[in-house]
């Protein structure tokens, strides 16, 4: 129960800087660089702070075993959809809107943010250098 409590604190600030990523790109980087470099740019700053937060979680976390990483990505992964859907719909768009942000149109690149999302624990483990991995 313990890496779950934990496994959701991490998800929060993983949460909140990916809303002060959206502004980011809404604010600086779509107006000075255009719509596709800024949606690519603003999707690669976001995995890569995904794969940082996690990278220095990892030892407060303690799941040293490899399904255990694999569960927690899993776990943010999911926790993502609910909160993209949910919000979402809070703001009265429609299911089509929702998921035209899980294409790559325009240079948006969402979908391989959820990629390194549910991957980070097990990725930033192998960056760790874990002896314990195959």
């Amino acid at each position: 129960m313990a890496l779950i409590a934990k496994a959701l604190a991490v998800w929060l600030v993983i949460l909140v800087c990916a809303v002060a990523n959206g502004a980011l790109r809404e604010g600086a980087l779509i107006p000075h660089l255009g719509r596709a470099p800024g949606l690519i740019l603003s999707g690669v700053l976001l995995s890569a702070l995904i794969l940082s937060l996690t990278f220095l979680a990892l030892p407060w976390l303690r799941a040293p075993r490899p399904a255990q990483l694999i569960g927690l990505g899993v776990f943010w992964l999911a926790l993502t959809l609910v909160f993209e859907f949910s919000f979402g719909r809070f703001q009265g768009k429609s299911w089509a809107t929702i998921l035209e942000a899980y294409t790559f149109k325009d240079g948006n690149i969402w979908p391989v943010v959820l990629l390194v999302t549910a991957a980070a624990p097990y990725v930033a483990a192998r960056f760790r250098g874990w002896a314990s991995w195959p």
